[in-house]
């Protein structure tokens, strides 16, 4: 019999017990049947929640975050005041939250990679300092941690009259907070950004042509400075062909208090040295696991050949632990990011002291404050996963 005949054969009709019979439909059925029952489980809870509202006389509704918001926020990036609406708070806190998951994750990433390698330092004192860093701040609540940093500050530092100036202007810290010196912009600070973000941008193509070329060619280039002259020299040339468009304000001491430059409360100090530091003990545990998990095999062989110590861990040994190493640290930022949400406890405006805070407490509007702040959690968490797999996916071992 030829395929021909096949092909004329009839074929058999569909029938409906196959949805559930036949192996080649029952998986969807089930599916179809897991997916209806959830949406119905979903809608049955929101008709719920809308009808007790309805019955102790609330209204579901969003319409509040247009509101008056009625109170101030003593940290903001964005223009904000107490007659601003509810929902530009919410926005004033979702940056502050943002601020500080960013900070604390390049904070306790570089950090948490330098205690890790320390860790396996063949120096005894290093090893056994980094090893009581490590037991000693990842087996304390981190909570507690933000609150002995805000508690240093507040009893430790002086007042701004006996505050010392440090780094020749460049920081006073007070109980009050710390003062830094602040930017200030020109009318052609814009192209000076433009020749900065064009450097980066063939920084990194350099680095890619470099390494391209060591893998075919097997020349080493020297990457770091090159690298290093083509981010600072064209924007330092254009810094000084434009007459100097950045100016710095530096704090100066008027009365009872510093006036100028940029103040940063110890509220945010606390908030991000104890995240950061309590996370890059969790970091630097799984750096050291990623680079152990590597065989000694490997640095025999490199050294071998004749790599140095320095180049064997930067292309052969971290090259196979960030595999091992990045899907537990996307686990730590997220944690930290989440974590950030204790800043209440020091008095950091985040969207968890505003939208969940105050904007909750005065409108009443429990169930819709609580829906957008998980909301936004669950979008940043999203954001930084995917961000972190795809950076995960391009050091995966790629199969020939």
């Amino acid at each position: 019999m030829t395929a021909a005949d096949f092909d004329a054969e009839p074929h058999e009709p569909f029938r409906l017990s196959q949805l559930i019979y036949d192996k080649r439909y029952r998986a969807y059925t089930l599916q179809a049947i897991t997916f209806i029952l959830l949406f119905l489980a979903i809608a049955w809870l929101v008709d719920n929640v809308v009808s007790n509202f309805a019955t102790q006389g609330k209204e579901f509704s969003f319409s509040f975050l247009w509101d008056p918001a009625s109170y101030d926020i003593n940290q903001r990036l964005i223009e904000y005041t107490s007659r601003s609406p509810h929902w530009k708070a919410a926005v004033v806190g979702i940056l502050n939250t943002l601020v500080i998951a960013f900070l604390g994750c390049l904070l306790a990433t570089f950090l948490g990679v330098l205690i890790g390698v320390a860790r396996l330092s063949k120096n005894w004192l290093v090893a056994r300092l980094m090893l009581i860093y490590i037991e000693g701040f990842r087996n304390v609540p981190v909570l507690l941690w933000i609150l002995v940093f805000s508690t240093a500050f507040s009893a430790a530092l002086p007042s701004p009259r006996q505050a010392p100036t440090l780094l020749g202007g460049g920081l006073v810290p007070t109980n009050r907070g710390f003062y830094i010196p602040s930017p200030v912009w020109g009318d052609t600070a814009w192209i000076l950004g433009l020749v900065l973000i064009a450097s980066i941008v063939g920084m990194f193509v350099f680095r890619r042509w470099a390494y391209a070329r060591q893998a075919a060619t097997g020349e080493i280039v020297p990457i770091l400075p090159i690298s290093l002259g083509i981010f600072f020299i064209p924007t330092i040339l254009m810094f000084f062909i434009l007459g100097r468009p950045i100016g710095v304000e530096y704090p100066t001491l008027q009365g009872f208090n510093f006036q100028g430059g940029l103040f940063i409360r110890n509220s945010f100090m606390a908030l991000w040295l104890g995240l950061s530091l309590y996370t890059a003990a969790f970091i630097a545990e799984n750096v050291r696991a990623g680079i152990q998990a590597i065989s000694n095999g490997q640095t025999e062989a490199a050294y071998s050949l004749g790599l140095p110590p320095k180049r064997t861990m930067n292309l052969v040994i971290l090259p196979q632990a960030l595999r091992i190493i990045i899907p537990p640290l996307i686990s730590q930022y997220l944690n930290l990011t989440k974590n950030s949400s204790l800043a209440i406890a020091v008095g950091y405006m985040d969207v968890t002291g505003t939208l969940g805070g105050i904007t909750l407490n005065q409108t009443g509007k429990e169930m819709e404050c609580l829906l957008l702040l998980m909301g936004f959690y669950l979008v940043v968490s999203l954001l930084i996963s995917g961000a972190m797999n795809v950076y995960n996916n391009a050091v995966a071992l790629k199969e020939r």
